[in-house]
């Protein structure tokens, strides 16, 4: 019966091609991706107190 309801109904088979398997399965590391949220600054780091005491004071 149920080789002659596929016969039947042509659309049935190239939906079951189409859609009859699931893909395969992504694994979670394949999937995110890590970066920094901000990039790196290097005058971040240059800040010298004894230059911003010399500049404003002086």
């Amino acid at each position: 019966m149920g080789d002659q309801a596929k016969s039947e109904d042509p659309a049935q088979e190239v939906r079951h091609q189409r859609f009859g398997t699931l893909p395969e399965r992504i694994r979670l590391e394949d999937m995110t991706e890590e970066r920094p949220a901000v990039s790196h600054d290097p005058m971040r780091e240059a800040y010298d107190a004894d230059e911003w005491l010399v500049r404003v004071c002086l």
